[in-house]
């Protein structure tokens, strides 16, 4: 009897045994399956927190050396990082380029499939240089398969240069894996629709990227507590939450958070010292610049 093909797949090409009869399934089986194979993805991503966390401390001392952090993938891996990039400038209020994502394909792929874009090795170089990518940059490479070859071939572009490449990958032993300083292999096994990886490979990339972020930015001061006190009042909501963090973080009344917050220049840091240490702006302006706008430290 000839070898069974499917043990020489990757782990995301498997089949998943308790859905080979999907399509006959109703609509609650259907989902009950999909949440019971979900559940099992956050341990896979906590058996790799020991990898995660050395990667995590190198992005953060290649960004407080004037690095910048950039995420590079095709299809459903670079929608994420590129997803994962947008989202800090808002949320740490930190330079649009310092975190950056790139997708094979460009723009366009963020809202079209773009499947071929991925096979194109000279590109993935391409991209990263016309990026602006430098030695002094990390590049974090995302391919569920662990084999894209213009991931692959962005982060060989990176190690020519001398930066710092981390992958992140869903299957044991990838290529991409080999090729970076820093591998990360979070495996929630096999899908429960063979093969597509925006199903459990992309939520646990998802949250591999969380962690990575936020990590990196609470490492670098841009959090008080559990607080986003680097949040930009540029909508109703965000104004709102503004004056609630200066409110629970100075130990002030929602009213006094909010005259706080039009005093400091609608800068909730410079808000949060005013009231703390009891000074002027720009006093509190000149201490949080002393200690690198680390708020803690400022205090």
């Amino acid at each position: 009897m000839p070898d069974d093909p499917s043990v020489n797949l990757r782990l995301t090409e498997q089949p998943h045994g308790a859905s080979e009869r999907l399509d006959g399934m109703s609509t609650v089986q259907i989902l009950s399956l999909m949440n019971g194979a979900d559940a099992e993805i956050a341990a896979a991503v906590a058996r790799e927190i020991p990898r995660i966390a050395p990667a995590v401390d190198a992005i953060v001392e290649a960004i407080e050396h004037g690095g910048h952090l950039f995420y590079i993938g095709a299809g459903t891996s670079g929608r994420l990082g590129v997803l994962d990039a947008a989202e800090c400038p808002p949320t740490f209020h930190v330079p649009q380029d310092l975190v950056r994502g790139i997708i094979a394909g460009g723009e366009p792929a963020l809202t079209s499939s773009v499947e071929a874009a991925e096979d194109d090795p000279a590109a993935g170089a391409r991209d990263l240089i016309a990026s602006g990518f430098a030695a002094g940059d990390v590049l974090v490479g995302i391919a569920a398969s662990g084999r894209t070859p213009y991931v692959l071939a962005a982060v060989e572009e990176a190690r020519k240069m001398g930066a710092v490449t981390c992958g992140i990958s869903c299957t044991a032993n990838s290529e991409l894996s080999a090729a970076v300083d820093y591998p990360i292999e979070p495996k929630p096994g096999p899908e429960i629709l063979t093969g597509s990886t925006r199903l459990r490979a992309g939520t646990a990339t998802k949250l591999v990227l969380n962690m990575i972020s936020t990590a990196v930015m609470i490492r670098l001061g841009h959090v008080f507590g559990n607080l986003m006190v680097n949040v930009q009042p540029a909508n109703r909501k965000l104004e709102d939450r503004a004056r609630r963090i200066i409110e629970q973080a100075a130990g002030v009344s929602y009213e006094r958070a909010g005259a706080l917050l039009e005093m400091a220049g609608r800068d909730v840091r410079v808000a949060i010292v005013m009231e703390k240490k009891s000074v002027s702006r720009p006093e509190a302006e000149r201490l949080l610049k002393l200690h690198r706008d680390r708020l803690r430290e400022a205090l």
